[in-house]
């Protein structure tokens, strides 16, 4: 059963690389595609102008004729794209549940594990949410993030060893990491669509990338469901310490930077009902705020603590 784990990971692996390969053709394609259309316009403005284009004139006109006529290229690669990215997500979870019927736990009690698990539901939460809205050209961010742990997953011993004593609480560690694990998922998904924002601009600079108002909406959005899963694995990871360590909260590393990384989502939804702090600054935060997920993750490996033992 260990070694089936393993081959359904690998098997999703190549699924998870060809489906972000396909999200960078769609993307490329695509704003190729709105490349030519504008260029079409500027150069034959009476080819797929729109019918308020005598009023209208400037790269407003040119960006709306690229955004509703431009050829889309991009449509080519996008089957391949979703089809091997839901491919990846079921291959990886049937590993995962497979580990986990062999572990008799949630699948993610070590570093190997938990990458696995950060990974596949990174994937999982951008494919619900592009189900949603239209995102797809940003997909390759968040599916970048999830190769990268996926790859970095595999250097990792993935043996199955019984856990130290103070993990052996096997329903808390199956809740309090598995909502770590969807809440940092979610969070890889706010990302993608704060560095599209930052990318796109209030005026929407580029007829390839989703509306900065679709962007906002998209990162609001997963934070909004992110933020109570992130609050509540903080609570279920107190309690959890008052029973192993005998103590609530002790500043260890991991804690702080979990509360730290709370922290900023919490900024973060106040301050994008700001009209000062609305727009870029809120992007700004979602970028900082990913980064401390990933220094959540891997704080255990530089510096140590009550988590170190663990290796997540």
């Amino acid at each position: 059963m260990a070694s089936g784990s393993l081959i359904l990971l690998y098997a999703g692996g190549i699924a998870l690389a060809v489906g972000f390969a396909a999200h960078v053709a769609h993307a490329v394609l695509l704003a190729n595609g709105r490349l030519a259309a504008r260029l079409a316009v500027r150069t034959s403005p009476a080819l797929g102008a729109p019918a308020y284009a005598g009023i209208v004139t400037g790269s407003f006109v040119e960006r709306e004729a690229a955004r509703s006529q431009g050829p889309e290229l991009g449509t080519a690669a996008r089957p391949f794209a979703i089809g091997f990215t839901w491919t990846a997500i079921v291959l990886l979870g049937l590993s995962l549940a497979l580990r986990g019927v062999i572990v008799g736990r949630g699948p993610w009690g070590n570093l190997f594990e938990f990458s696995v698990a950060f990974a596949t539901t990174i994937a999982l939460c951008y494919a619900l949410l592009a189900r949603r809205y239209e995102i797809r050209s940003i997909g390759f961010v968040p599916l970048a993030v999830a190769m990268a742990l996926l790859v970095y997953a595999m250097t990792l011993p993935n043996e199955i060893e019984p856990l130290v004593p103070a993990l052996e609480n096997r329903p808390l560690l199956t809740l309090h990491v598995g909502l770590a694990t969807i809440a940092y998922g979610i969070f890889a998904t706010s990302f993608a669509a704060g560095i599209g924002y930052l990318v796109q601009g209030r005026g929407d600079r580029l007829a390839w990338l989703p509306s900065h108002k679709v962007l906002d909406q998209v990162a609001y959005r997963a934070v909004i469901i992110g933020f109570p899963i992130f609050a509540t694995m903080i609570i279920l990871g107190s309690w959890w310490a008052s029973i192993a360590w005998s103590r609530y909260w002790g500043w260890d590393p991991k804690e702080t930077a979990s509360l730290v990384t709370w922290l900023v989502y919490a900024v973060y939804l106040h301050a994008r009902n700001q009209r000062a702090w609305a727009g870029r600054p809120a992007a700004l935060l979602l970028v900082v705020g990913f980064g401390m997920v990933l220094v959540t993750y891997s704080g255990s490996l530089w510096f140590s603590g009550l988590h170190a033992y663990s290796g997540l």
